[in-house]
């Protein structure tokens, strides 16, 4: 049976890349265009880190695998939750291989910390792999538990860069440490696949979407893109091997930041409450300017050690306040509506949640730019984007971001609309998918794809039947026509060690994910 090697690449777009390979940047993905099958790939709604990696591995919208976001909203209870891998219900490609006796290794792919048990390996990765703030995980970021040593003495691995990217204007250490972890992430995943004989390896390359955040297509992007085409090609010589290529979403450079819960505080959805961050913003005092003094004293590990987490907090981004004090900086008997960023927006049900969804989608429908060209290419009710058992516990309303636009959810600011404050790139729906090996036919480029397609895909790659509760479907791509039907779902693992809460929070902040 052919083994199959996939290779992640967070927020990987035919945007930024077709111009690097026809100017014969990237020989080796090119190859493997012209050799196989590639698309674009749909990704779910909202086209982010989370829930994407999940709508891949699970072959389904987020109506079925229960997490929307970073963050859940919950206005009747006042709260908001930080999301981390024991949030989803569901089970993955991984599993049915594993039921069929085939071992996987999974390396780096977020939403998979805490690590969780398979027949194979499992490395944490991603903003939700983590320790404390500005700090990596050093330890309890693998299956099996002792894997971590290995990683260790052999590889000298990190889960996360140190120094970390934290602004547009750093382009040394920083981008190095990135491109040092792209060899070892990519290098772990090979050795484990050959010498561990494992019939699947995914590995995902996280940090290759803060390049594209940070930097778009300027050097440092192209820099770390050709270290993935060089191991592209070394991967391609895997004998025996069928390679897949894909990406959560995509991403295009950034024009315009749509800050969402001003424009519903000015609308008439949210009443805002006032908090300490106003005073901290009102003297410039911000997350990025705290870092970076911190950064040039050396003083970032004492003060993530020595200031409490409750005071951190407190210091709001640039962008303005996120995450839990959001609900702090609100009169919630007062809110019809609270967004997270990019997309999901949440309806309070002390209102008429209908009446209310009707009036927030015709007026955001109308919102524009100041050239009057519409923000969203779409304005969604969560049921028209989403089925399955947990679409209640999801938002209400779901916006499409247009190319371009970056929805922000801080708040505190002074306007709606700005020029790009930290994003040099945002993500978008519409990311890249490439299947190249002995199973796969030499079709070219073929229709857009659903991200969800990938696993049944791959499943069948390995003759092993659909899931009856996958989305996706199986690709035409294949040399023969597999032979597999469907099969009743796996029950997912309900009750899983507790996720890191606040310290996924400060991670992602860190990144501009929560900014």
């Amino acid at each position: 049976m052919t083994r199959t090697f996939v290779v992640g690449l967070d927020g990987a777009s035919w945007l930024l890349t077709e111009p690097w390979i026809d100017d014969g940047l990237l020989p080796n993905l090119a190859a493997l265009r012209e050799s196989g099958t590639y698309a674009t790939s749909r990704s779910c709604l909202p086209p982010v880190t989370y829930p994407n990696w999940k709508c891949y591995s699970s072959g389904k919208n987020p109506g079925k695998h229960s997490v929307y976001w970073w963050e859940r909203i919950d206005l009747a209870d006042e709260r908001i939750d930080i999301m981390s891998g024991s949030d989803y219900k569901t089970a993955e490609l991984w599993d049915y291989l594993n039921a069929d006796g085939q071992r996987a290794g999974v390396v780096n792919m977020p939403s998979m910390y805490p690590p969780r048990e398979i027949d194979g390996y499992v490395v944490s990765g991603g903003p939700d792999a983590v320790e404390g703030e500005y700090r990596s995980l050093d330890s309890g970021y693998t299956h099996p538990p002792d894997f971590e040593d290995e990683l260790a003495d052999r590889y000298d691995y990190q889960v996360h860069p140190d120094p970390l990217l934290s602004s547009n204007d750093e382009r040394g250490a920083e981008v190095d440490q990135i491109l040092r972890l792209f060899e070892l992430r990519l290098q772990v995943a090979k050795d484990l696949f050959v010498e561990e004989d494992l019939e699947f390896t995914h590995v995902t390359l996280f940090y290759l979407n803060v390049l594209h955040h940070f930097f778009w297509d300027d050097e440092p992007t192209k820099r770390g893109w050709q270290l993935v085409d060089e191991w592209l090609g070394e991967l391609a010589e895997l004998e025996d091997t069928n390679l897949v290529v894909m990406s959560d979403h995509g991403a295009a450079a950034t024009t315009t930041e749509f800050y969402v819960n001003e424009w519903l505080a000015e609308n008439g959805y949210l009443t805002r409450a006032s908090g300490v961050e106003d005073y901290f913003q009102r003297v410039g005092l911000t997350r990025e300017t705290a870092l970076d003094v911190a950064k040039r004293f050396g003083l970032v590990d004492f003060l993530a050690e020595n200031v409490p987490q409750r005071v951190q907090e407190l210091v709001p981004q640039s962008a303005g306040a996120k995450r839990e004090r959001k609900m702090e900086l609100i009169v919630p008997e007062e809110t019809k509506a609270l967004a997270s960023g990019q997309g999901p927006i949440y309806v309070n049900p002390r209102f008429d949640v209908e009446s209310v969804r009707e009036d927030l989608i015709a007026d955001l429908r109308e919102v524009t730019d100041e050239h009057g060209e519409p923000l969203f290419t779409g304005v969604y009710r969560a049921e028209e984007v989403y089925d399955g058992p947990y679409v209640d516990i999801g938002p209400d309303v779901v916006v499409d971001q247009r190319p371009g636009v970056h929805v922000n959810d801080g708040m505190g600011g002074d306007a709606v609309q700005t020029e790009p404050d930290r994003w040099a790139a945002e993500n978008t729906p519409t990311g890249i998918f490439v299947a190249d090996g002995p199973d796969f036919r030499n079709r070219g480029e073929i229709p857009e794809i659903d991200i969800r397609d990938i696993a049944p895909t791959i499943l069948a790659a390995h003759g092993v039947d659909t899931p009856t509760d996958m989305d996706g479907e199986v690709l035409d791509i294949f040399v023969d026509d597999p032979d597999v039907g469907t099969q009743d779902p796996i029950d997912h693992e309900t009750a899983r060690a507790g996720g890191p809460g606040d310290e996924v929070a400060d991670r992602l902040a860190e990144l501009g994910y929560m900014e």
